[in-house]
């Protein structure tokens, strides 16, 4: 037996019973599906390929012989094979997410906190800095997650639907009693979609347009946000005070405020115009009225609180008769049905007028969410007062924290452009002549940005980012348009955030900044909010000019430098982190990112972009939001805990010198590939980068612009076709070049334990590494024809799992990692049965007969291709 084929042995065994029975369950109703729907025999196609992939990771099977198996099927077949190895990929994934369901309920233990839960973080603050300190921390605390449409979500909305109907059907046949009929419904419903499943298409026909994306996310604030947010406030109050939570006033603050670039970033994206924005905020609110109203009518109806049992104070009194006599008729059909029950009168009334807001009846309508907010605590004041103080901190505190948190708008929309965008416009405007459609576009962004916060409040939109701002010109051009898009009076209320993105600008970041103190809007606005400044730091592009080694470094120091900008200049400063989904462009485990950021970065606050497949990954179920939000929750305040700062400082500047060679040395290996003659074209050759446009991730295009170049390209698709090639080159290459360059392996492996910053950088490459498959990538790599370049990947790819495991002393990669890493061995052979797939397909469409396709063959081809990359990212589980 090879040491693949026992470790893949030993993750079965390590599987817990109950997930390895779920992915049986699913695996065998895919099999009876595909036998009953393309036959006996193209389940045996389906299981020739799943053997002899397994095979291959034995020995037992070479690579030949499966690229002889795959050459053998008609392209109809290629496909439907491809096609149910994705299916499968989906089920597997949501028996794994119910596996952590199952095991979140497990470690929730009150008087034992699960590790990076909010109430050990409770407990580590109170032990680190006191019960004072513990309550500032709590008090200043924010965390803004902002969701973006970029395009990392390969699957289709229907397909996301029908999963989720699947895991509701494996709850209930979970639930039933073994045997009884309850059992044998489920499993019937359960097949049933199994099969809807296998028959949804898996590609978009159609391209998305941005509202599309809008309703996509939605679908995840119904699904859990609106839902679990409470929960965790509720979570930390417990840990603040375990006694009588629920009957004493709420010692939590709401301290999560949500974001959304859907439809506001309009960025390289025509297709986001001001129309979009305006009908992208109008459909967020029609979401989170609807919620508001359903869960304030349902808390109404069952507050049966007898008033000569429970009185109402004289402010809630008053509140009723000035109701009474404003809407007679709407207060006498309430007090009908709610006789001497006047908490319960007015949240009917309450409820009354969110249908109204939401249907845009401007005489009933509440001006705002502070409106209706006064409202909830006048009720709630009154209940405590009455002693019903269960009834006043229950509930009804849930429904206050649902609408301190998403208001009337749900998320803030946040308007993204480009820096040359708006010099273009402003050159036009001052020229005084006719503007181009482009400009005309730009002013009447700020017009609708006027008309959401005359319509929604301020808070719905107010954030305006500039992208690529290289001086503090690009700030004072938002500013300057802003006044001659709108009449005095009408301006909106602006704060406009700098990102910087490229390595250059992250340098010279604290000069802009010091630019923008001088632009008397900047400074406007620093006296309104109480000196607080946002600055947006890009993690995507960081790392595609100068490599994951140096941008981790690179972004580093320039959080180190604003921080000590924001001290000298009285700054309340929050970053803005511009993080996507994959390790290559700055993702993994937001909990522990945030702890690896440099001292006195984080301050209680953190805000970040979830993107693409990252949303529905961390809401789509309700126990994995909660355990999400109580992540990050626990992370910002510890990061913010004097021991964790004083422990990061001391190892950065113990070994920053040691780094700074590691960086370096690993820029100048990245550069050297990438700068390399036809590097670009050599790329698009061994990738299905010019077919990924065709999967219609999203309304984005791939480049800014019309040309061909790397530096045109954005850093999604670049990091998904190297996904695709099972390189996975973005997440770790040059740092073996890097960890060689220093020949003191014991400093490195001191770095590793000591230094947060070093072991984050080396833990996500690992990740990288183990997602990579050396054999397979050497196919991807060869069609090329630079034999040159091919060499240079490989070998770099050996030095840097060599060294990555040399440092962290692990005999093989995420041997510390046991969970992640029986998932990827147990994944990586059905992942490499797709990856012959689209090398077949690809093969074909680059291969010097290309040209002499016919076209209905060409069509089948790249199908094939695209079906085999929905099913790689289903089952990497990641994209771009």
């Amino acid at each position: 037996m090879t040491a693949v084929s026992a470790e893949r042995d030993s993750a079965r065994q390590e599987m817990p019973d109950q997930l390895r029975g779920d992915v049986r369950l699913l695996g065998e109703m895919l099999g009876t599906v595909l036998a009953e729907s393309g036959g006996e025999d193209l389940l045996a196609d389906v299981e020739r390929l799943r053997r002899a992939v397994i095979g291959a990771r034995d020995g037992s099977v070479t690579g030949e012989e499966i690229t002889r198996l795959v050459a053998s099927w008609p392209l109809e077949r290629a496909k439907q094979v491809a096609r149910a190895f994705t299916v499968y990929f989906h089920l597997a994934n949501l028996a794994e997410e119910h596996q952590r369901m199952r095991a979140l309920r497990e470690r929730d233990d009150a008087d034992n906190p699960p590790r990076e839960s909010l109430a050990a973080a409770v407990h580590g603050v109170r032990e680190d800095s006191g019960e004072e300190r513990l309550r500032e921390f709590v008090e200043g605390m924010e965390f803004h997650p902002v969701l973006t449409a970029h395009p990392t979500e390969a699957r289709r909305r229907a397909v996301s639907t029908a999963i989720l109907r699947i895991s509701g059907h494996l709850e209930e046949l979970h639930a039933a009693h073994p045997g009884s009929s309850a059992e044998a419904e489920a499993h019937r419903h359960l097949l049933e979609e199994v099969d809807l499943l296998w028959r949804t298409s898996q590609l978009r026909y159609t391209k998305l347009d941005p509202l599309d994306e809008v309703r996509t996310a939605m679908a995840a604030f119904e699904e859990s946000i609106f839902r679990v947010v409470p929960e965790v406030y509720r979570a930390l109050d417990t840990a603040i005070d375990p006694a009588d939570s629920g009957r004493r006033p709420t010692k939590a603050k709401a301290f999560v405020r949500y974001g959304s670039w859907i439809g506001g970033d309009r960025d390289g994206n025509p297709f986001v115009t001001h129309e979009i924005t305006r009908e992208a905020i109008s459909i967020q609110s029609e979401y989170v009225l609807r919620a508001l109203e359903n869960t304030c009518g349902r808390i109404g109806r069952t507050l049966t609180v007898y008033g000569n049992l429970t009185p109402p104070s004289a402010e809630l009194s008053d509140l009723i008769a000035t109701a009474q006599a404003g809407y007679p008729r709407v207060m006498g059909g309430i007090a009908k049905r709610s006789p001497n029950e006047p908490h319960r009168q007015l949240l009917l009334f309450a409820t009354e007028r969110l249908r109204a807001t939401r249907e845009r009846d401007a005489d009933l309508a509440y001006r705002g969410p502070e409106e209706f907010l006064s409202d909830l605590r006048a009720v709630q004041r009154s209940l405590a007062a009455a002693g019903a103080d269960r009834q006043a901190n229950g509930e009804l505190q849930h429904l206050i924290w649902q609408a301190e948190t998403f208001g009337f708008h749900l998320a803030e929309l946040e308007i993204r452009q480009h820096s040359a965008v708006h010099a273009q416009a402003l050159a036009e405007v001052r020229a005084g002549g006719e503007l181009s459609e482009k400009t005309q576009e730009v002013l009447a962004t700020l017009r609708v940005v006027s008309w959401i916060q005359d319509r929604f409040g301020v808070d719905a939109c107010r954030r305006y980012i500039v992208s690529f701002t290289q001086s503090a010109d690009d700030i004072a051009a938002v500013h300057e348009l802003a006044e001659h898009a709108l009449p005095a009076g009408r301006v909106p209320v602006l704060d406009v955030i700098p990102l910087f993105e490229t390595g250059a600008d992250l340098a010279a970041s604290p000069t802009v900044l010091d630019g923008m103190l001088e632009l008397p809007a900047v400074r406007r606005r620093l006296d309104e909010s109480g000196r607080r400044l946002e600055v947006m730091l890009g993690y995507s592009d960081s790392a595609k000019d100068v490599g994951p080694v140096s941008a981790t470094l690179r972004l580093y120091d320039a959080q180190a430098e604003l921080v000590a900008w924001a001290e000298r200049n009285d700054i309340k400063l929050t970053l803005f982190h511009g993080r996507g989904g994959s390790l290559g462009r700055g993702g993994g485990p937001a909990s522990r990112a945030l702890l690896a950021q440099a001292p006195g970065s984080v301050a209680g606050r953190f805000k970040v972009t979830e993107q693409g497949e990252v949303i529905f990954a961390r809401y789509g179920q309700r126990a994995i939001a909660r355990r999400h939000i109580e992540q990050v929750g626990h992370a910002v305040l510890m990061a913010s805990t004097r021991t964790v700062q004083e422990r990061a400082t001391t190892a950065a500047a113990k070994y920053r010198e040691v780094a700074d060679g590691i960086a370096g040395a690993a820029h100048d290996a990245y550069r050297r590939l990438i700068d390399s003659d036809g590097f670009a074209e050599w790329f698009s050759r061994v990738s299905p980068l010019e077919e990924l446009g065709e999967l219609r991730l999203g309304s984005r295009p791939a480049r800014r612009g019309a040309a061909r170049g790397l530096e045109d390209l954005r850093a999604i698709p670049w990091v998904f076709a190297w996904t695709q090639t099972r390189v996975n080159l973005p997440g770790w290459f040059g740092l073996g070049t890097g960890l060689a360059s220093v020949d003191d392996l014991d400093t490195l492996r001191g770095a590793y334990t000591e230094w947060p910053l070093f072991s984050s950088l080396l833990d996500n490459a690992e990740m990288s590494l183990a997602k990579t498959d050396r054999t397979i990538a050497e196919r991807y790599l060869a069609l090329g024809g630079r034999p040159e370049l091919t060499e240079l990947v490989l070998a770099e790819y050996d030095r840097t799992r060599e060294r990555v495991l040399a440092v962290t002393g692990h005999k093989r990669l995420l041997e510390n990692r046991r969970v992640l890493s029986r998932a990827v061995d147990l994944r990586n052979p059905y992942v490499d049965a797709l990856s012959h797939l689209q090398l077949r397909a690809l093969e074909a469409l680059r291969g010097p007969e290309a040209e002499s396709l016919g076209e209905e063959d060409h069509r089948h081809l790249e199908r094939l291709l695209l079906l085999s990359v929905n099913g790689v990212a289903a089952g990497l589980q990641n994209t771009g």
